[in-house]
């Protein structure tokens, strides 16, 4: 780094430090709050909504938006903009339908992770250890995505070998998570999340007044090599689109990090509080990200690799000014961070309770499991992502359908539907994932998006296999689901 480097940058330089002094400091308070499992797995069920909510939408919208989803509607043009309604949607959905019953049953089970939750809900510790290997790969997957966005940032930026950038990133993030848990992992994210939609709208003014005002966008039709962009049909089928966006868009159903925030609400008050600050800030991050890669259609010509169109504009001066732009790289480095905490911190955790700890429960065992496996699948993640085996939105669409065809059946119905047994949970795992990468290997992606199938098939599977059998005999269960149904609207 030199010094006129330094000289041209030095805005970027105090903000990474003040930053770095906060990570620190958030690392010191975890610590002392994680010496428990619940302490470090879910913050001792303590935290109020708002904080929750900040975290929720914090831990979603990382690099991939950032990066690989406003990039790609450079390539799939105006119906893009669908997934960012669709994101909305289901992010109420998610604190609606998900939220207030996955709170009170991993309270009253005593569960700190989903395979945890899923072993009660199903009485199968083979259901535990199936979904905990789930999570595992689709968090390995997820974690190769955020770090390829991360590096192509601090690559451009800091014109530095992308393999660098990804060994900086690695550093950054093992540090505080391995010693704060889940504490500071949701602390370091209202921090994190604030300067995200902060950044988000910053970004979204630059780009458009560069690329010649928002009204701008009306002119695509009027140049036949860019019609296609506003075009239903014009880039991909759309059922394929509406495929892509709905494996994102159920993870903030189902997914193991979004999920297990809800673990941490400490009363009901705190989901009501949560469901607003959560919306808001996916609709205003989302609906400021995803049509960027349009207007960059005026400012870019020749693009093949769309995850570069956001970083290359950050670091173009005559697009964003300088100082605005150190500002946004330490926004979208933050948008990084707050996914890989979380993404690692439910790996690891899940890694140490769920597939290695199963016998051992002792605190202190999977406490410091958990701390290893953090440091363990950041390395592995890392490693991988320096030769990715693909796009930012293709690896984090394929993670999101493996968790959509594995947990839309068990979480959903499992929370909402007394019947349901460790057969039904553990066929419609194999049924979902054996459709899901028969469709990708047959071919057929193009014509239909495989989560389509997969899922149908999945869920289904979950129906027959639960008529066809007992319920789960626990009293535990029985007396939760008996508490729901005479109690459909508590608000306690």
């Amino acid at each position: 780094m030199t010094g006129s480097w330094l000289a041209e940058h030095w805005f970027a330089v105090a903000l990474a430090v003040v930053y770095a002094a906060f990570l620190v400091a958030h690392a010191r308070l975890g610590l002392r709050a994680g010496k428990t499992a619940a302490g470090f797995f879910i913050g001792d069920r303590r935290l109020g909504g708002a904080v929750i909510g900040i975290s929720f939408y914090a831990t979603f919208a990382s690099t991939n938006s950032y990066i690989g989803l406003a990039g790609k509607s450079y390539e799939y043009g105006m119906p893009w903009l669908t997934m960012a309604a669709m994101l909305v949607v289901f992010c109420w959905l998610s604190w609606r339908v998900v939220a207030p019953r996955m709170r009170r049953f991993a309270a009253a089970w005593g569960s700190l992770t989903v395979p945890d939750f899923l072993a009660v809900r199903f009485g199968s510790d083979r259901v535990r250890v199936a979904a905990a290997a789930v999570i595992v790969f689709s968090c390995l997957l997820y974690l190769i995505a955020v770090f390829k966005g991360a590096g192509n940032l601090l690559q451009v930026f800091l014109g530095i070998p992308y393999q660098v950038a990804v060994i900086v990133t690695l550093g950054l993030i093992v540090m505080y998570t391995m010693l704060g848990g889940f504490v500071s992992v949701v602390r370091t994210d209202v921090l994190q999340g604030s300067l995200m939609v902060v950044g988000s709208i910053l970004l979204f003014y630059f780009i458009t007044s560069a690329a010649g005002g928002v009204g701008v966008i009306a002119d695509l039709p009027s140049e036949p090599s860019r019609a296609h962009l506003v075009e239903l049909n014009g880039a991909i089928p759309f059922v394929v689109l509406i495929g892509i966006a709905l494996a994102g868009s159920l993870k903030l159903l189902v997914d193991p990090r979004q999920v297990t925030r809800f673990y941490g609400l400490k009363d009901e008050r705190s989901v009501r509080v949560g469901v607003w600050v959560a919306v808001v800030g996916i609709l205003v991050i989302q609906f400021c990200l995803f049509p960027l890669g349009l207007y960059a259609h005026f400012l870019l010509d020749g693009v093949t690799d769309t995850d570069l169109v956001v970083p290359t504009l950050v670091n173009d001066p005559a697009v964003i000014p300088p100082l605005a732009g150190d500002f946004l790289v330490i926004a979208i480095l933050a948008a990084a961070m707050s996914s890989l905490d979380s993404v690692l911190l439910v790996a690891a955790s899940v890694a140490s309770r769920d597939l290695f700890g199963r016998r051992q429960r002792s605190d202190g065992t999977v406490v410091t499991g958990a701390r290893l496996g953090v440091a363990g699948f950041a390395v592995v993640a890392a490693v991988i992502a320096l030769n990715p085996p693909g796009g930012i939105v293709e690896i984090t669409i394929f993670s999101g359908s493996l968790f959509a065809v594995c947990f839309v059946p068990t979480i959903l119905l499992g929370l909402h539907w007394r019947r349901g047994n460790e057969a039904a949970a553990l066929t419609a795992f194999g049924v979902g994932i054996a459709v899901l990468l028969g469709w990708i290997l047959a071919g057929l992606g193009d014509v239909l998006h495989e989560v389509f199938p997969a899922l149908l098939a999945s869920t289904a599977a979950y129906v027959i296999v639960s008529m066809r059998g007992s319920p789960v005999t626990d009293p535990e269960v029985a007396r939760l689901f008996e508490t729901e149904r005479a109690t459909p609207n508590r608000t306690d």
